[in-house]
């Protein structure tokens, strides 16, 4: 065995590393959203400059998160690469499908309430998991 193939770690260990990483900045980048959407009002009165530093680290937080989630699916193997590529285009086509119809199902009033982008980002999240949890079964 090679000097450098005793320092690599293995694959379940870099995978939990990612893992963990990639939980770690989208709890930091939840927190922002969280801040950005709470903070002008209940926490510092509208002030632009503080709205600003919010908008910036939101931004800056979720460009971050992009980056640790394209390092996670680097650097998992073929098929949990391939479940994960499944599980994303599906709840792209639902969130796409279902974002469309709830919007048209207001416009033509058989919902009488405005359709917000978080009911859509629950179903998306929502049906991405139950596509892991199905592909993870359906290949292991």
């Amino acid at each position: 065995m090679k000097q450098n193939e005793l320092h690599q770690p293995s694959m379940a260990a870099r995978t939990k590393r990612n893992t963990l990483r990639l939980m770690t900045w989208t709890i930091l980048w939840v927190i922002s959203v969280a801040l950005l959407s709470l903070g002008p009002q209940l926490i510092w009165n509208f002030d632009m400059v503080m709205t600003t530093v919010a908008i910036i680290c939101n931004l800056a937080l979720g460009y971050k998160l992009i980056l640790v989630n394209k390092d996670y699916l680097s650097g998992l193997d073929e098929l949990q690469r391939w479940i994960q590529l499944n599980a994303m285009g599906i709840s792209l086509g639902v969130g796409l499908v279902v974002g469309i119809f709830y919007e048209v199902l207001e416009d033509i009033k058989v919902i009488t309430f405005e359709p917000q982008i978080s009911h859509l980002i629950i179903i998306m999240a929502l049906v991405y998991i139950v596509s892991i949890f199905f592909g993870n079964r359906k290949y292991s």
